[in-house]
């Protein structure tokens, strides 16, 4: 299945009306199902549910953290990643900065901050963390935590090549656009699920980063 959703119109997507959206609706409560392998984290899709319901009994849960880097320019972006392509976990795909929570990150948010600096260099300093996203699971047992923060221009970065190959950015009025999420489908032990994909230019922006990015325009945008 290869479809558009387009469940609403394009949204308004100025830096101040998102920002003021994003603090009026995020906080920083942690969700038990971070750590909990029998609270699955509902996706909304009765294939993806089910197989997170199969994941959790076979694998440990595997708490994570990203960053969404939303770069406060006269037209917001939001900051995304090209992991290396010799990384055993998703390999060359397009991701936020972040990974696994370490036992010595006093929260997932410290987490986010931390693999953003390990990963591209982007300094605690110009990162105003506004608040946690919805909890989200993947097929490889992650638990993963977004902060969304505010990101202030003018920040230097510099790539650690053993993690990814490349840091871009990309207009936060595309990827908030409905018409840009693609729906797609595949199996999964006989059960059919579904994914979303947003292509953007060379960069095919899939799976759990774009899904993501689709929670993260529901919950601002949508209600």
């Amino acid at each position: 299945m290869n479809k558009p959703i387009l469940k609403s119109g394009p949204v308004t997507t100025g830096a101040a009306d998102f920002f003021a959206r994003s603090r009026a609706r995020l906080g920083f409560d942690v969700p038990p199902g971070l750590f909990d392998p029998n609270i699955i984290p509902a996706s909304g899709d009765p294939g993806t549910d089910k197989m997170l319901e199969i994941i959790a009994r076979e694998q440990p849960v595997r708490p994570a953290a990203v960053l969404i880097a939303v770069v406060d320019r006269p037209e917001p972006t939001i900051l995304l990643t090209q992991r290396s392509a010799h990384l055993n976990d998703h390999a060359g795909q397009i991701a936020f900065p972040g990974g696994k929570i370490d036992a010595t990150d006093s929260s997932p948010l410290d987490a986010a901050l931390r693999e953003a600096e390990e990963e591209v260099g982007l300094s605690r300093d110009f990162v105003e963390p506004i608040g946690y996203l919805d909890l989200y699971g993947t097929g490889f047992g992650f638990r993963i935590l977004p902060t969304v923060a505010k990101v202030r221009p003018g920040f230097a970065l510099t790539i650690n090549h053993s993690e990814v190959d490349d840091a871009f950015e990309v207009p936060l009025s595309f990827l908030m656009n409905p018409a840009n999420h693609q729906l797609h489908s595949k199996e999964f032990r006989g059960m059919e699920r579904f994914y979303y994909a947003m292509p953007f230019v060379e960069r095919y922006i899939w799976g759990a980063t774009a899904g993501m990015l689709r929670v993260l325009y529901e919950r601002i945008y949508s209600s």
